[in-house]
Parts: C-alpha cells; structure tokens; sequence
C-alpha cells in the first residue's frame, strides 16, 4: 500500500495539540517520542473531556437516577456511539467496551470454548508474529478443550508465509486469530485471502487490529471478520478502556464473560438471564471517563481524517528506513521497504545490546522500547532475543527521525561498534 502524503498535512500544528511534545528531558534536551506502538501520546482535547467529565459529570452509569447519573451515562453511550461510527461498525450494539485489547482477546478464547466452538478434533489457527496477546489465550484455550493450536509461519522478509494457507485452515478449523498490523514486524497483512479461506472452511476470523485502527482507515463491516479487537492508548485515546467488536448477531449467540451487575436481565437465587450486547459483556462498573475520552480521540482522529494519518504514517517511515538503513552494522528486523508496513521498527545494532542503545538513546532526549515486544516467537524466528524498537505516528517529523539516526552514529561511538 503506497500512499502519497497529503500536502495539507501540517505536522507542526498537530504537535501543537499534544502538550507533552513541549517538553523538555534531562540535560534540557527536546523530548523526541518514537515509542507510539506502546502508547500514544494524547491530544489536549482527550485531556480536557477526561478532566470536563471528572470535574463536571461524574457519577455511574446505568443506575443512578439523577441528573448526573443521567449525564454520565449519556456521555458514556456517546463514547460508545463515537466509536462504532469511526470503525464503521453497522450498529452501536456491536462495540464491547474492555479495559484493552488483551481482555478483548481473552474473552473471546473464553467464550468460544464455553459456547462449545471449539473442543476437541478442532484447530485454532494463529500466526507466529502474532503479539502475547493473541497467543497465550488461545493456548490456555487449547490446552483447557483439547484443540489442536496450529499457525503461519513468518518469511525471511517478514511477511505472512501463506504458502499452506489450505493446508492450515482446513474442516477441522474452527478458529483463526491473527494480527492485522504486526507490532514488531510492522508488517500488514493481507487478511482478505486468510478471511475468505476461513470463512470457506466454516471457522470465525479474529482481528487483533491494536496497531491498525491507530493507523489505517478501518470499516470492519467491510472487512469480513468476525470479531476484531483494540485498544484506547494506541489511538491517541486514555489508558483502561479497549473495544471488542463483533457481529452483532455472533455477539448474540455466546456466553457471557464475567458476572455481575448491569450485565443480566434477572436473577433469582437459582439461576440468572443475561442482558443482550453489549451489556451482557460489561459487568460491573464500566471505563466511563475512558469511553468519554475514547470518544473524543475519535473526533480528532476523524477531524484529521486516518487516510491522512495513514499517508503521513508512510511517508515518515520510508524515510527512516532509509536513513536508518545507511547505518553500518544496523539491522532492521522486518520488511525493509514501507510497503504494506506500519510505522514501527525493530532493529538491532551489531555490538551493542538493544537495551544499550535505548538507554543511550533516551540520553539523548530519544525516547524508544528495548526488549522482545511481547513477541518472543516472532524474535525466535529471526534469531534475536530482542531489539530495539522505534515507532512513529501523527506527530512524527523527519526532525525527530534526524535525532534518531544522529543518537544511533553517537551509539555507535560511544560503544566503538
């Protein structure tokens, strides 16, 4: 996907929303951010209708019968309503509020298996590049049914290997999970083939979409799948709230997740009923702040336009690929090229440890993640134990991928590697 930046695109004045961006780091260095695949850095107006909804409207939702309580849970549906409009979600109803994209995940391999989706004789199909998140679930879900947990390799380029796409979704299939934007790899991948192979096979599609829906335009009625999950952080949005979306009508049809109030019709000392989607997924008091400020990072991201942020995201990453690339002895982990790839860069530096150049780097007001980004097996598959990662988004400048690569010369001095 090569998209042209927009020349309306005025990164400056988009800096100037974000507050922290101004800041100053030790040594009153300038803070340079490249670690937004771990989270985003929040605009004033997400500040501002967090701090608006505690200061003004807050109370609980869905329970109290009085002005604020009628507020609050206005705000809170608002959220709700917001969201749904930006992924182009059919209706309302199918966006589940969580408090990130790990419970989304979770709840879903849960359900599944307590709904009887998945058990013995049957395969969950998953992808070695996928983040924890969207692995360990569906172990503990395998092991806890006795399925079988198959999955796509990687290719040297770091793309999906999707040689024995027939061969891995086959009858037995009930389940394929996988990542629409790798957050190691920064790769994107093709997910209409997988999706149309699944559905061939009669077996539910799982998006983890954490690092796509930040970055790409996104219409999951158009996409196919069947449920698809991410989390606030990543957009802009507060930390504490996630979203699952699915099919309203598959939503329907599971088990809840947890029990407890607002979550049921009626109960009785002997048994319960549960309430319809998306209440039946949302026990206990829900993210009500977050949904607000979730809401409000939506209308930014929106009044931008994520065909602009996603141009934006392109152009900023092919030019630190190619800057980075120039340096000897580095080595980007993933596709080399910003072809279908998102704008976030494990690399390794020959000689030095990927911990060492983040700390190095962060002495110089660059702030990056060091580690194995909750992708071990991704890792593995490339020989590495971790790497150190730059990602960019909205507010990146050429300027900051200029530090970056000045930092990693100094890096590399400063260890004579």
């Amino acid at each position: 996907m090569t998209i042209a930046e927009p020349a309306t695109y005025d990164v400056t004045r988009i800096r100037e929303d974000f507050p922290i961006l101004a800041r100053r780091m030790s040594g009153d260095l300038p803070l340079v951010y490249l670690d937004s695949a771990n989270t985003s850095q929040k605009p004033s107006a997400v500040i501002d209708a967090l701090d608006e909804h505690y200061r003004q409207h807050n109370a609980n939702v869905a329970r109290a019968m009085h002005q604020l309580g009628a507020e609050a849970t206005g705000a809170f549906e608002d959220g709700r309503t917001k969201v749904a409009g930006f992924i182009g979600a059919n209706r309302r109803e199918e966006v589940v509020f969580t408090k990130n994209a790990s419970e989304a995940l979770n709840l879903v391999a849960r359900v599944l298996g307590d709904a009887g989706r998945v058990g013995e004789g049957t395969d969950v199909v998953i992808t070695e590049m996928e983040h924890h998140s969207n692995i360990v679930p569906w172990q503990l879900l395998t092991e806890r049914t006795g399925a079988t947990l198959r999955w796509f390799g990687i290719t040297d380029e770091g793309r999906l290997d999707l040689d024995q796409l027939d061969e891995l979704i086959t009858e037995r299939t009930a389940v394929v999970s996988l990542t629409w934007v790798s957050n190691m790899l920064g790769t994107i991948n093709p997910l209409e083939p997988v999706i149309r192979r699944a559905h061939e096979a009669g077996a539910l599609v799982v998006v983890d979409a954490s690092q796509a829906v930040p970055q790409l335009p996104v219409d999951v009625s158009a996409l196919g799948a069947d449920l698809v999950a991410f989390t606030g952080h990543k957009m802009v949005g507060p930390t504490g709230i996630g979203v699952l979306w699915g099919r309203h009508d598959l939503l329907a049809e599971l088990p809840p997740f947890l029990g407890g109030g607002e979550m049921i019709e009626t109960v009785t000392m002997e048994r319960s009923t549960f309430a319809p989607p998306p209440s039946r997924f949302e026990a206990g008091t829900p993210p009500i702040a977050q949904a607000v400020g979730l809401g409000a990072a939506t209308d930014y991201l929106g009044a931008i336009g994520m065909e602009n942020v996603a141009a934006h995201e392109h152009a900023i990453t092919a030019y630190a690929l190619g800057h980075m690339q120039e340096i000897d002895g580095l080595t980007v982990i993933g596709p080399k090229e910003a072809v279908d790839r998102g704008g976030a860069v494990s690399f390794t530096l020959e000689g030095v440890h990927p911990h060492d150049v983040a700390q190095l780097l962060d002495s110089r007001g660059v702030a990056v993640r060091a580690g194995h980004h909750c992708a071990k097996p991704a890792h593995q598959r490339f020989g590495v134990q971790s790497t150190t990662r730059a990602s960019f988004y909205l507010y990146t400048t050429t300027s900051d991928i200029d530090a970056l690569v000045d930092a990693l010369h100094h890096t590399k001095t400063y260890f004579g590697a």
